[in-house]
């Protein structure tokens, strides 16, 4: 590159040289000074010698900042890079309006239109990269109105975390038909799952792996389709934060069981669709007075309760089951409570409400 360079440059430098000592020949300046090829001769040789010393600086350079060129380019994400180069063309459209007029002024005429280029067209480049998800919007709500008016609808496409793939439950959710739209998997995502895949906890690794099985098991199912977003907000750190970013500019919900992710999202205005909130409400409604049989596997907090569980995990507390400890036995449900964790039905032996 550098020899590339050298040569590039001092064949430049010597084509002016020829020309500035042409130059120099037609105004008449030297005439009696210097003979013409001594002077053409002097003027190419220094272009050539400049050439030589200034290429190779130059072209590092010009490798230095394409490269740093090129690394923006790939870290702003596509939709804020689309937005600039509207805004950017927009702008220089405007001053080649305004400057239509102008350039009848003599001299000066020029001189302000390259000016409004440039002013206008840094306006538009700001502009255009700040107001993207606003002109997103903007665009979305008028694509949103035209669906409306078509007689269409428009699913709001759905984004995955980590937490809810590992979890699996996602698998028979989208298979049932209760899930619309295209199904987002960010890249920061996969990365994450891959991680907790190579862990050295088996624990951890179990989880990662069960992970990407079920996240191959939805993709290959003809019921939904899953896309994979390339973008991955290298400046910032938290899985979390980008979740809620890329909803904003998608315009999606995410599809988790985090608790605090479901805070962070609720925070930020951001729809979330809970796994766990989904099975609660669809567990099946227990009235006080019904006859339940449960099987007492423990000890409950309270002295002489017993604890048992339902099929779908509900917990049953069994006021004076402790005896009952490894039987089923029949109770009859006094209360359900339901909590932030999941519900919690209280009960007592139906034997005991006979001898009452």
């Amino acid at each position: 590159m550098v020899l590339v360079a050298r040569v590039v440059f001092a064949f430049i430098g010597a084509l002016l040289g020829y020309s500035g000592s042409l130059l120099l020949l037609d105004t008449g300046v030297l005439n009696g000074v210097m003979e013409s090829g001594y002077l053409v001769g002097l003027l190419v040789f220094s272009g050539v010698l400049i050439g030589l010393l200034i290429g190779p600086p130059v072209v590092r350079g010009l490798m230095i900042g394409t490269k740093a060129a090129t690394q923006f380019v790939l870290k702003t994400p596509t939709h804020e890079l689309m937005g600039g180069i509207i805004g950017l063309v927009s702008g220089w459209i405007i001053a080649l309006v305004i400057s239509i007029p102008l350039l009848r002024i003599p001299v000066l005429g020029d001189y302000v239109s390259i000016v409004l280029g440039i002013l206008l067209g840094y306006m538009g480049l700001v502009v255009g990269l700040r107001k993207t998800d606003e002109l997103q919007g903007v665009f979305s709500r008028s694509d949103r109105v035209l669906r409306g008016l078509r007689g269409g609808s428009e699913a709001s496409p759905k984004i995955l975390d980590t937490s809810v793939i590992i979890d699996g439950r996602i698998a028979d959710i989208t298979k049932s038909g209760f899930l619309e739209g295209d199904l987002i998997v960010p890249a920061f995502v996969l990365e994450e799952l891959q991680h907790i895949a190579d862990s050295s906890d088996v624990l951890k690794r179990n989880r990662g792996r069960r992970g990407l099985d079920i996240l191959n098991r939805i993709q290959k199912e003809p019921y939904c389709a899953v896309r994979i977003i390339e973008d991955t907000y290298g400046d910032l750190s938290e899985v979390d934060t980008k979740l809620v970013k890329l909803a904003k500019d998608i315009n999606g919900k995410v599809v988790t069981n985090d608790y605090n992710l479901n805070k962070v999202c609720e925070l930020h205005g951001v729809p979330v669709l809970n796994i766990n909130e989904l099975a609660n409400s669809v567990k099946p409604v227990v009235l006080p007075g019904e006859e339940l049989k449960v099987h007492v596997i423990k000890d409950g907090k309270e002295q002489g309760q017993g604890v048992g569980y339902l099929d779908d995990g509900t917990m049953i507390v069994v006021d004076g089951g402790r005896r009952y400890i490894g039987q089923t036995v029949a109770v009859l449900v006094t209360s359900v409570l339901q909590t932030a964790a999941g519900r919690m039905i209280f009960a007592k032996p139906k034997s005991m409400e006979r001898a009452l």
